[in-house]
């Protein structure tokens, strides 16, 4: 079967649908969330909690699965849907986010990926730099675990995420810094053209639908050619690439969805915070992605709705505050999440000044069904003719 995808419903005033991206291992309502499982887990969330909190899809990552275990592994086991025991949609990255951002690629803007990611990986940041080398054939590179030479093409990527098996897979790109100049971008944007025609070259499985992938930077005319190029090419759409600024990011969406065809889904890489759903769905995105509600968690953060939440807090508050020891209400009163169903503040607020693992959990779930489920009131609103109040009453 090959995935396709309907619109359901149109809002009258702006670009929001609400639509149906049917795979072979089931549909996907959207607008929706899809959490992201870097290594073939969501982290501290188990498949069946996934599940229950209604998550329909789970993105996974191409890069970090060929270097564990291994894409024949994930493919002897029946494909990551079984691998992971999800039983259900999934999506697959390219690898060329992590090709860029865990080695310090063309100049500019490879420092502060770096940053973040030894951050992540809970390495110091002043660690050893690891080099990429781009050429036309593809990007070599070391393995972020035991310093390996690797290397990934379009070639190598389709034919990981072939054996991979996931219902959604992205054609290789080359991720421009935000520093770059018009110059310096356009001819990482060339690249990119090169790459993704290559991977729908050498991609066969007609189970998985292929997206390409739009980039441009800041620039207008780069952004729009960048579209219209993969509009032409590919029968889904993702927005990724550099951006300067929420502003700009709205832009960017905006730019691409005017010259795109409305028929085919769209997706939003990397993005998941409140105020860019609602601004990303107004604009014509269907799906998004981020690591965002189990990082924070881990973190000790968790998600607030209205009428405790707002732009001003950024919808959220930390659990590590002293005011919460005590405290006997749920995470979010108005949350029907199993954590705020069944546990306090304090007392996770306790697990979290043990380091429990319990506590990575219940704020991770908490935060994720917090983004699965408002994207779920998203789409309703739009079936119901109210997204415009519904994002007046959130964005206000």
């Amino acid at each position: 079967m090959k995935p396709t995808f309907e619109i359901i419903k149109k809002d009258k005033k702006t670009k929001a649908r609400a639509g149906v991206i049917s795979t072979p291992h089931g549909d996907i309502e959207t607008p929706i969330f899809v959490p992201v499982g870097t290594q073939a887990t969501v982290k501290s969330l188990d498949p069946k909690q996934i599940h229950d909190l209604g998550a329909q899809i789970v993105l996974a990552n191409t890069y970090h699965l060929h270097l564990r275990p291994g894409e024949d592994i994930i493919k002897k086991f029946g494909g990551l849907s079984k691998f992971m025991s999800w039983n259900g949609p999934t999506l697959t990255d390219s690898g060329g986010f992590q090709v860029f951002s865990l080695g310090v690629g063309k100049e500019g803007g490879g420092v502060k990926f770096l940053r973040e990611d030894a951050k992540q990986n809970n390495e110091p940041e002043n660690a050893r730099p690891r080099l990429n080398k781009i050429t036309e054939e593809g990007v070599t590179f070391q393995s972020h675990i035991d310093g390996s030479t690797q290397y990934l093409s379009p070639e190598t990527s389709i034919k990981i995420q072939e054996k991979i098996g996931a219902d959604l897979i992205v054609s290789f790109d080359d991720l421009e810094s935000p520093n770059y100049d018009y110059a310096k971008t356009k001819e990482s944007l060339e690249m990119t053209y090169r790459w993704e025609l290559r991977s729908k070259k050498a991609h066969k499985r007609k189970d998985q639908l292929l997206y390409g992938v739009t980039h441009g930077g800041q620039f207008k005319d780069l952004r729009t050619e960048s579209a219209k190029f993969v509009d032409e090419h590919f029968d889904a759409i993702a927005l990724g690439g550099a951006h300067l600024s929420k502003a700009n990011l709205y832009e960017v969406i905006d730019w691409t969805t005017d010259v795109v065809d409305e028929k085919k889904p769209r997706h939003l890489l990397g993005i998941g915070e409140v105020d860019d759903l609602f601004e990303g769905v107004e604009r014509g995105i269907d799906t998004f992605d981020c690591v965002i509600p189990t990082r924070i968690g881990r973190t000790g953060f968790f998600f607030i709705g209205l009428p405790l939440g707002n732009m001003k807090n950024r919808f959220r508050t930390d659990i590590d505050k002293p005011q919460y020891a005590k405290d006997q209400k749920p995470l979010d009163p108005n949350c029907k999440c199993y954590t705020c169903q069944n546990f306090t503040r304090g007392y996770i607020h306790h697990l979290f000044r043990c380091r429990e693992l319990l506590a990575y959990n219940l704020l991770s779930l908490h935060n994720v069904y917090f983004l699965v489920n408002l994207t779920r009131q998203i789409r309703q609103s739009i079936l119901d003719d109210k997204f415009q109040e519904m994002k007046k009453d959130w964005l206000v």
